[in-house]
């Protein structure tokens, strides 16, 4: 099971300013905080931030805002702390917060989770069923990955692009549990082409949950 599961989680929502800054900061920022999803009924789905990546903008190639403000990616344009949500490889969503103040795009994408609470329904919406004791490296199979954290907290475009991440009555929001992280790296962004020297992804060292092995 998880290391850092809390008998009940309580967490603080992370304010606005959070996000109006730096991308990087920002990943940086997130890692060991908690993604939430309240589901109804006091049900929650919730993960510990173990891996991001920061995109920088218009400066930024590999950036979904390089080419300008689209109606696809008008959320990056402010106001910081919502969701911008994707659609990628025609079978997974992506989350992302947007970053900076009002007219500077921005964001990070949160790549992975260490799962915390709601582990079952987690399994339920990835299509698995949770063993009594789950086998080693079963749990990466419901957060470990941008397209696995959101099919496992049913995030998608449709439902969540444009949220705001930073209101106390919001379904989905970001927040910390004043557990800070341990070591962090920073390496190379992965699947993509463009700037793909930048070492812009950021991850708790030694995190069983990270998608990929920092090197």
């Amino acid at each position: 099971m998880p290391s850092s599961v809390p008998p009940r989680l309580r967490c603080e929502v992370l304010s606005r300013s959070f996000y109006d800054r730096d991308p990087r900061l920002v990943a940086r920022g997130l890692l060991g905080k908690i993604l939430v999803r309240d589901i109804g009924a006091n049900k929650r789905l919730a993960g510990r931030i173990v891996e991001t990546e920061a995109y920088l903008g218009a400066g930024d190639a590999a950036a979904h805002s390089a080419a300008g403000r689209t109606p696809r990616n008008a959320v990056l344009f402010g106001p910081p702390g919502h969701a911008y949500v994707y659609f990628i490889y025609g079978n997974h969503y992506c989350l992302n917060a947007s970053c900076l103040g009002e007219g500077n795009a921005g964001c990070v994408l949160i790549r992975a989770l260490e799962p915390l609470v709601g582990l079952a329904h987690m399994a339920a919406n990835r299509g698995l069923v949770l063993p009594f004791r789950p086998p080693p490296g079963f749990l990466r199979l419901l957060t470990s990955g941008p397209g696995r954290l959101s099919e496992a907290l049913a995030i998608t475009r449709e439902r969540d692009n444009g949220k705001d991440l930073a209101a106390p009555n919001s379904d989905l929001y970001l927040a910390s549990d004043g557990i800070p992280p341990q070591a962090i790296a920073a390496t190379r962004r992965i699947g993509i082409t463009k700037a793909a020297e930048e070492p812009l992804r950021f991850v708790i060292v030694g995190n069983p949950f990270v998608s990929h092995r920092a090197r």
